[in-house]
């Protein structure tokens, strides 16, 4: 056997076994960590820790450096800094960036108490020039290892109506040629047999819209023989993914209450919603003063904007925010989502949006507790009776308190379908923890600077459940291309 073709079967075991995917990564992870901190270990001990008045030892000095690791893996796991082949790379190195400034800041104020002064942070700042040169080339050569030995899957698509839903997830995978390769689509009414014939051909399938009967046989005959299944759940899959084990006899049970937050919980939300509120509206109100004078000077209109809102058990409410829009942008009285070039966004308006300066005013709503720091975003009455009138379900999400972020506002977009933006809701809901709660709370600086999370719908659309104004580049039948050529 020739040296290539060893190599060539080497790279197929690793392609079809996840193990060793997730030792490559492994081994990424410890290189990039090991890297960053040796770049600490080399500025602490070549000029802090000679300045300080009673340096440390040994032991002190491992201590410091441990701090420092623990710290970088930690921001690092709650930015996705570590998903080489899951984000794209520009996010990676992205995530990896954002969480080194928090922990070199947090690392400079920890040094200058050990000093018992304010120390020179000029080679702290030095250090996240070597952060990010070190990142930006693990990263590129990471990611160059990752597609070399994991290309993307060849997959089939098992569908049921040929619809948007169908349409707009394809357009979304498409997105992804790295990781997704959609080689053919089929409609269920080709039959079981059929479709089961087909299934060996591909590294995966993705189950779109199926009912639960065909969804069923499909699942057990992939589960039997081991082939990756990517499923786009129901309400129903969502309400019963938060459900308690019942072992109380030999017959298993799953319990969902599907009452919400529990006491302790609720009690526990206000109290952080209350203290971060105060301390970020004292921290805040400076840029909320300069925001509403610019506002004010721009064309004499109000600075504040309110609308009516919907939170928790459908109770309505007063939102605040500052006005971006021209006044009177809504006289023909219909109730609409910015698009992506709406006109009635004013050259002020489209600054506040983008650095999301127009949100601040929701801090005093938090304060009231019409609003809690993390949740479901406040819909208008008007717009969730038109999703509703299609998705009756579209009022599970008003189990919980509405929020200033949240679980949907993370992982989606402003123009995310109503449908997807509830199933995010109900995962939110389902798996609800404090420290969920806090992991969203970081998560959500790193979206403040990221373009498409404030993406509007598309120009002519309403609400963004319209979709018929969706472009897609192929519909299901047309994504027939040999995959082998990318």
């Amino acid at each position: 056997m020739t040296v290539y073709s060893t190599l060539k079967t080497g790279c197929d075991i690793l392609r079809k076994n996840e193990t060793y995917k997730r030792l490559i990564m492994f081994a990424c992870t410890v290189v990039i960590l090991a890297a960053l901190t040796y770049l600490f270990w080399h500025i602490w001990s070549t000029y802090y820790s000679p300045v300080i008045e009673n340096p440390f030892y040994r032991k002190g000095h491992w201590l410091i450096v441990a701090v420092y690791a623990i710290l970088t893996f930690a921001f690092s796991k709650i930015y996705g800094a570590y998903k080489i082949g899951y984000l794209k790379t520009g996010e990676v190195v992205y995530s990896q960036i954002l969480s080194m400034i928090f922990v070199n800041i947090i690392t400079y104020f920890q040094i200058s108490l050990i000093g018992r002064a304010l120390l020179n942070p000029l080679p702290l700042l030095g250090l996240m020039v070597l952060d990010i040169i070190a990142i930006a080339l693990w990263c590129g050569l990471s990611h160059f290892i990752y597609i070399k030995l994991f290309p993307p899957r060849k997959l089939l698509m098992v569908y049921d109506n040929d619809n948007g839903n169908v349409e707009s997830l394809i357009h979304k995978m498409e997105q992804r040629p790295d990781k997704y390769c959609i080689s053919n689509a089929v409609n269920i009414r080709e039959g079981y047999e059929s479709i089961i014939s087909q299934i060996p051909d591909y590294e995966g399938v993705i189950l779109c819209d199926l009912n639960n009967a065909d969804r069923k046989d499909i699942l057990k005959y992939c589960f039997e023989r081991s082939i990756r299944i990517y499923v786009t759940p129901k309400i129903s899959d969502l309400i019963i993914r938060g459900a308690e084990d019942i072992n109380l006899f030999d017959t298993p049970l799953l319990l969902c209450k599907n009452t919400g937050l529990s006491f302790e919980q609720r009690v526990i939300k206000r109290t952080i919603d209350l203290v971060a509120s105060s301390i970020a509206l004292i921290i805040a109100s400076p840029f909320m003063l300069i925001t509403a004078l610019i506002i004010k000077l721009y064309d004499g209109g109000p600075v504040l904007f309110k609308q009516k809102r919907l939170t928790v058990n459908k109770k309505v409410f007063e939102v605040y925010k500052f006005r971006s829009m021209i006044v009177d942008a809504e006289k023909d009285g219909v109730a609409r989502l910015s698009n992506k070039h709406d006109s009635r966004i004013t050259p002020v308006g489209k600054i506040i949006r983008k650095i999301r300066f127009d949100e601040l005013p929701q801090l005093i709503n938090i304060f009231k507790g019409d609003m809690s720091i993390v949740g479901p975003r406040p819909e208008r009455p008007e717009i969730a009776e038109q999703y509703k009138q299609t998705m009756p379900e579209f009022d599970f999400r008003l189990k919980v308190k509405a929020g200033l972020t949240g679980y949907a506002q993370v992982n989606g977009k402003y123009n995310t379908t109503p449908y997807d933006k509830l199933k995010l809701d109900l995962m939110y809901i389902e798996h609800y923890s404090i420290l969920m709660d806090i992991n969203l709370m970081f998560k959500t600086i790193k979206i403040l600077f990221m373009p498409d999370s404030t993406e509007g719908i598309e120009d002519g659309a309403v609400t963004a459940g319209d979709i018929s104004f969706v472009k897609h580049e192929n519909t299901p039948e047309e994504k027939k291309e040999n995959c082998d050529q990318k």
